[in-house]
């Protein structure tokens, strides 16, 4: 081989061992892959450990039941062989202990020491005016932790039932899991603040010598069922979606669409179960680590939504010097609620729980806390109905507005002045001659003063604050349970026909603000065709221009009451601006402005722009010729 073969070849070796330098892990990731597999490992034994004891109990209880000769010695030995330390623990009746405030109420279950139920007074499910609504009962959410005793046994706490200790405190509750040792046992205590938050503290107490000395963190799992809360499934299902926010103010979510699973191996600062209107979020007082997180959508006629579920681990000293401590929010997906956590809180140590209610993206959610949001706020603050406070964001919008409105009127008013002359162009330049046509068009608007995007920028600066509006009134909670006229409920779909099944497109039902939303649209449309310069020859154009509000039909059937609503009142007042402009300019007076327009530029330079652009004509002219030529020759 000569020379430049070994050169090649060492190249070629250097930038392999470069590479592989390169992605060497590090030790953080070294320990974090470690952290994960152990994690596998470890719920791994958990179910064979749980199988192993489920079977011992079962051998247990078919002797006493069968032949009635094993004694009770013996079943202690059993259990004791199966639970260590917690044997006691393995065995008991279910008590349930409540804390509540005005805005909360929770039933703490012993078996476990969990939250076993949560209602929210202040709110009720749809259809049910009576009884409080319950984020979750009994089964529908499960929540423990992964205990590996100093024998090596692997307990979930779930499967364990823990003691009420009294406390002097009213909204403070103690569930102690006690240990074979009478001075050693693992606390759960709750603390119910003022608002929607619950704080959950472990806090060992000697259980140095019960649980094996190499524990520095605990297995967290959490399932929950999501409970249909609202008439309308198909919006509660969009709107449900399990969130979490990474410690640094990353947002990550599942998919609210499909079946969908993560592994997250950054460290992770609270985990939101989220449906339309109302949360459960768990967070940690320090991070959760080595994560993964399912989402699961649940059938149309099994009452749920999804189904949620968390493995996760927490840092736990075993010691007692340093406790393990969580936060629950079990709340509304109320903005100003949500971000009244973060009062006073250092930029780093915030918990962005207001991004729990989407607000649309980017610049959408910026109109939405800058504009929306206050201006709500400020009319609902003076008392009024909700649908009066809809019609004055209403007004206060189209006000905001009205300028560019006004604008791209007065443009497409001058342009359907302007028709004749441009009908005349067309006739004199065939469709052959389009580039002459067009540079002929382009003269005689600028000879006007007339610009063709003066009518489509304003549309552009309308569009964010449509799409606002169109991102906030179905995320907003103030809406829910609130009627107007014959719609019950603002937050949901107004029925005034039902079938009972499907149909392609509309679904099950006919709503009334929709409806009357899409009539005032078609009304809009006719009177916008008339005032507007239209090719004849472009009929398909002005049948989609119709086709459009009846799209919008089926569109928004299943959409907020209150959407369709401020809609229907957006085009009413639209229909009637559109009246007064076309009032307030005489079609005459305008020609005669742009004919003196004319005069005035007639023996003007042209501006850079035209030349430009007449010299992009006069390029492309002499480009078709030359292909011409060229086509010719072949």
């Amino acid at each position: 081989m000569d020379k430049n073969t070994w050169v090649g070849f060492l190249l070629i070796a250097a930038i392999i061992v470069g590479f592989t330098m390169l992605n060497r892990p590090s030790k953080e990731q070294l320990a974090e892959r470690q952290r994960v597999q152990d994690s596998i490992k470890l719920a791994r034994m958990a179910e064979l450990e749980a199988q192993r004891i489920s079977d011992s109990l079962q051998y247990v209880a078919g002797n006493a039941t069968q032949t009635e000769t094993i004694s009770e010695e013996q079943q202690q030995a059993h259990m004791q062989a199966a639970y260590g330390t917690f044997a006691q623990a393995a065995q008991g009746e279910e008590q349930w202990v409540t804390l509540e405030n005005e805005h909360l109420r929770l039933t703490l279950s012993t078996l476990g020491g969990r939250i076993q139920r949560a209602e929210l007074p202040e709110y009720h499910a749809s259809g049910d005016s009576v009884n409080p609504l319950c984020l979750f009962r009994a089964d529908e959410s499960t929540f423990g932790f992964t205990l590996i005793t100093a024998n090596n046994r692997i307990l979930q706490t779930s499967n364990l039932y823990f003691t009420p200790v009294e406390t002097a405190q009213k909204n403070k509750a103690i569930l102690r899991l006690k240990t074979a040792s009478p001075d050693a046992w693992l606390d759960f205590v709750y603390e119910l603040s003022n608002s929607y938050m619950v704080h959950l503290s472990l806090e060992p107490h000697n259980m140095q010598s019960e649980l094996a000395q190499n524990i520095n963190s605990l297995e967290l799992q959490w399932r929950q069922l999501i409970p249909q809360q609202e008439q309308g499934r198909k919006f509660e299902e969009r709107y449900a979606r399990l969130q979490y926010m990474l410690v640094g103010g990353d947002m990550e979510e599942l998919s609210e669409s499909k079946d969908d699973s993560e592994k997250e191996s950054a460290r992770v600062k609270w985990i939101g179960y989220k449906d339309q209107f109302f949360s459960t979020v768990l967070i940690a007082d320090d991070a959760f680590s080595s994560s993964q997180f399912s989402s699961t959508l649940q059938s149309r006629h099994s009452g749920y939504i999804k189904q949620y579920t968390t493995h996760t681990s927490v840092p736990f000293d075993l010691t007692g010097k340093t406790y393990t401590g969580f936060r629950f929010y079990l709340g509304p997906n109320h903005y100003h609620t949500l971000k009244a956590y973060d009062k006073d809180l250092a930029r780093d140590e915030r918990l962005h729980l207001n991004k729990l209610v989407p607000l649309g993206w980017k610049i959408v959610s910026w109109i939405n806390t800058a504009l929306v949001i206050p201006m709500f706020d400020l009319f609902t603050s003076w008392g009024l109905h909700i649908g009066i406070v809809i019609l004055l964001m209403t007004l206060v919008i189209k006000l905001i507005i009205l300028p560019f409105v006004f604008v791209s009127y007065k443009s497409s008013a001058k342009m359907r002045v302007l028709r004749p002359q441009i009908d005349a162009i067309n006739e004199k330049y065939p469709a052959e001659k389009m580039q002459e046509r067009q540079a002929a068009t382009m003269q005689l608007y600028q000879q006007a003063g007339v610009s063709p995007m003066s009518g489509c920028l304003p549309m552009l600066f309308q569009f964010p604050v449509l799409m606002a509006m169109f991102w906030f009134l179905p995320t907003a909670i103030e809406l829910r349970g609130k009627s107007l006229l014959w719609a019950d409920d603002l937050s949901t779909y107004d029925a005034v026909f039902q079938w009972g099944f499907n149909l392609p497109l509309i679904g099950d039902h006919l709503s009334l603000f929709c409806l009357l939303m899409t009539v005032c649209n078609i009304a809009y449309t006719y009177i916008t065709m008339q005032s507007q310069a239209t090719d004849p020859n472009m009929k398909f154009m002005k049948y989609m221009m119709y086709a459009m509000p009846l799209m919008f039909l089926f569109i928004f059937n299943d959409y907020a009451a209150g959407l369709s609503y401020y809609y229907l009142v957006s085009l009413f007042i639209t229909i009637l601006q559109t009246m007064i402009f076309r009032w307030s300019l005489d079609d005459e007076k305008m020609l005669r402005e742009m004919e003196e327009n004319k005069k005035k530029k007639a023996g003007k330079p042209k501006s850079g722009f035209m030349q430009r652009l007449e010299q992009m004509q006069r390029e492309q002219q002499r480009m078709a010729r030359e292909n011409a030529k060229a086509n010719m020759r072949r």
